[in-house]
């Protein structure tokens, strides 16, 4: 500061001035006023420093910024691994996947990603690589998906079979019909409203398949009047949609027994060899995990898991919801 550099200079004028008063002073003395007054100057100095650049707090070291915390002596676990599977909303809805789920990750040490959909939309996934097994229930779709190249071997699991299921007071009198029967009474009279997954689902096939064994052409059904309703949604939500109707629907029996004691709906037809509801497993061609894909194939045809399969439902519905039939002949009726 200007002060202190102007304090120092006229502290040396002042000691010029005693040298030249007291001549007589002792060597002695005239050093320890020169050592004082170089020990002052110094000192303002290091203030006027100061006030001009504050000291900087140290920088840690590298050492420091990246410091790895000690060994503790515990090994690293690596990370599981990840299998997608595309399952059907029946097989999810009934909760059969939430049952296997942690049976299949303890078993081979890995994390499942269930991702549910209509066999439809669970075979797209498969044809774009984002899973690497799917589940599903739709013959002809699945026989295409491995004729285009998109999957591998198709193996059967479980089977089950649809119900059209409606009000239990049955207002368009189809009880007890076939359903190809049932479903051209349903068109002829427009009567009483139909729920449609409308979907893509493997179900929703199954229905198309029933309108064509009616006679009926499809595209012509879906434009045939109010009665006629598509959902647009999983088994689930149709069933309760077609609830809240007072109409039908077709659905898959095991995803009716899970909803049956939230719905007023009862079976109406159950009979009829179109009726049969095949699952079955694929492994996808663009896969990048082909071995914990075969395992998943593995696991749902071992016999242990078929026997949990064939018991699944018994104490809570008083039934199966689904009949394993892995090795066996692809059943028909």
């Amino acid at each position: 500061m200007a002060y202190e550099r102007l304090l120092s200079r006229r502290f040396l004028l002042l000691l010029l001035n005693c040298g030249r008063s007291k001549v007589k002073r002792s060597a002695l003395s005239i050093l320890l006023i020169l050592v004082m007054a170089l020990s002052m100057i110094g000192l303002i100095a290091a203030c006027d420093d100061n006030e001009a650049t504050p000291a900087a707090s140290p920088s840690p070291t590298i050492s420091q910024q990246t410091a790895t915390p000690e060994s503790t002596g515990v090994p690293v676990i690596p990370g599981k691994g990840r299998l997608r599977v595309a399952t059907t909303t029946s097989l999810y809805d009934t909760g059969l996947w939430g049952y296997l789920e942690p049976m299949f990750e303890k078993k081979y040490d890995v994390e499942l990603d269930v991702l549910y959909a209509g066999s439809g939309i669970a075979l797209k996934y498969g044809e774009t690589g984002d899973v690497d097994v799917v589940t599903v229930h739709d013959k002809a779709a699945e026989l295409k998906f491995i004729a285009d190249g998109f999957g591998k071997e198709r193996t059967i699991f479980a089977y089950n079979h649809f119900l059209i299921v409606g009000p239990a007071d049955d207002p368009a009198g189809i009880k007890g019909m076939l359903p190809e029967d049932a479903f051209k009474k349903l068109a002829e009279t427009g009567a009483a409203t139909f729920v449609s997954r409308g979907d893509n689902s493997g179900t929703h096939s199954k229905e198309k398949a029933i309108w064509k064994a009616a006679g009926y052409d499809y595209a012509a059904i879906e434009k045939a009047g109010q009665w006629y309703v598509e959902a647009g949604q999983g088994m689930g939500p149709t069933l309760t949609m077609a609830d809240e109707k007072r109409g039908y629907t077709l659905t898959d029996i095991g995803t009716f027994l899970a909803f049956e004691g939230k719905i007023n709906l009862v079976p109406i037809v159950d009979q009829g060899s179109i009726l049969l509801n095949v699952y079955s497993v694929i492994p996808v061609t663009k896969t990048k995990k082909p071995e914990m894909a075969q395992n998943m194939v593995n696991f749902l045809t071992s016999p242990e898991i078929q026997r949990l399969i064939g018991d699944y439902g018994v104490v809570q519905y008083g039934q199966p919801l689904f009949i394993p039939c892995a090795g066996q002949p692809e059943p028909t009726s």
